[in-house]
């Protein structure tokens, strides 16, 4: 890769002001100074240091993020924050994007990479990759509904759901479940329970994969995931 993308990339400045940097004597590859902004290195091998700081390389950045409600899924909006908004300035050279979306209203685990490739993978209805969610419901939930759910139900356009794994935690009138799907129909969680005569107050998604939500992220903060988080994804996508 080229120095100055390399640098450019990292966050260090425009290619312009990365060519000054250079010409202060301020980039070193491998010790030694180096003014030639083409000059090709190994992001695995050389060692690139500005102002004596080492520059660590990554390609591709894959974040937990804890959503709030109120918070679009989204790159962007004229009207609303969105994810990328709650995202600190050093990651806007990485071109987040969510992967899949979380309505609204609905919080918890949101993977943000920009890795495309994985995240194809991830939403490819071929993979299947579940999803689970924790919710409250308006009305009881019974046993009925859980074997409705294991049967797939029919949504308001007429499309029937895969099978979904329901478990009660508390049957009242307003009940508490968790829900497992393997898809990600728009509004899905809220459409099943309104196709047997419920609502949905409340929900959060707990998991993607193997992939549990931090409880330790509070509402609109994220972290890094860790190495064995990391490769456990790439086992869910199939890398």
């Amino acid at each position: 890769m080229r120095l100055d993308k390399l640098l450019s990339n990292m966050g260090y400045g425009t290619r312009k002001e990365v060519k000054q940097l250079m010409k202060k004597g301020a980039v070193r590859v491998n010790t030694e100074p180096v003014k030639d902004a083409a000059l090709h290195v190994d992001t695995e091998k050389d060692e690139v240091t500005v102002l004596g700081e080492r520059v660590v390389y990554k390609e591709f950045m894959y974040l937990m993020m804890n959503k709030p409600q109120g918070v679009l899924s989204a790159t962007e909006d004229k009207r609303d924050r969105t994810v990328i908004d709650l995202l600190d300035a050093e990651k806007e050279i990485y071109e987040l994007f969510p992967v899949g979306r979380l309505d609204k209203d609905t919080e918890g685990f949101l993977l943000l990479t920009n890795d495309g490739k994985l995240a194809h993978n991830l939403l490819s209805p071929k993979k299947g990759v579940p999803k689970t969610y924790y919710a409250h419901i308006e009305g009881i939930v019974t046993e009925e509904d859980t074997e409705r759910f294991l049967e797939g139900v029919i949504l308001d356009d007429g499309y029937e759901t895969k099978p979904g794994e329901l478990h009660i935690l508390k049957s009242a009138d307003i009940s508490e479940i968790e829900l497992t799907i393997t898809e990600g129909k728009f509004h899905q969680v809220k459409r099943m329970f309104e196709a047997v005569g419920k609502q949905v107050i409340y929900l959060k998604r707990l998991s993607m994969g193997s992939l549990n939500l931090d409880e330790r992220l509070a509402l609109g903060t994220y972290r890094e995931l860790t190495e064995e988080e990391l490769q456990q994804l790439m086992q869910i996508s199939g890398e």
